[in-house]
């Protein structure tokens, strides 16, 4: 089993700024890819950016140089830098820790509130 604790969403307004952490916890394999996804109400969940354990990033295109991921593997912590922020970037944001190795499994974190006002 692994945990996942988010933290570090809030009300901003558009053009703020907002950095979100997650710390994993428990049975953590060294190949992994940690991730952040966002769902709007009304909407489906979708990937937002991910970081493989050896560092490579993929991010969406509507967050394509607003947005920035990075992780500390001796914290299991990841990190989303979120800049520019506009409000239809509104959405619970999850954390997600994806096992590589087999069988692969996926965690999730019990979500955290970002809300951009305009």
């Amino acid at each position: 089993q692994v945990q996942l604790v988010e933290s570090g969403g809030g009300l901003v307004q558009a053009g703020g700024s907002l950095r979100l952490s997650c710390v994993a916890s428990g049975n953590i394999f060294s190949l992994n890819v940690m991730g952040w996804y966002r769902q709007a109400p009304g909407k489906q969940r979708e990937l937002v950016a991910a970081i493989t354990s050896g560092g490579s990033t993929s991010y969406a295109d509507s967050v394509k140089g607003r947005f920035t991921i990075s992780r500390d593997n001796a914290k299991n912590t990841v990190y989303l830098q979120m800049n520019t922020l506009k409000p239809e970037d509104t959405a619970v944001y999850y954390c997600n820790y994806r096992r590589t190795v087999y069988p692969p499994m996926d965690y999730w974190g019990q979500g955290t509130q970002v809300t951009v006002s305009s």
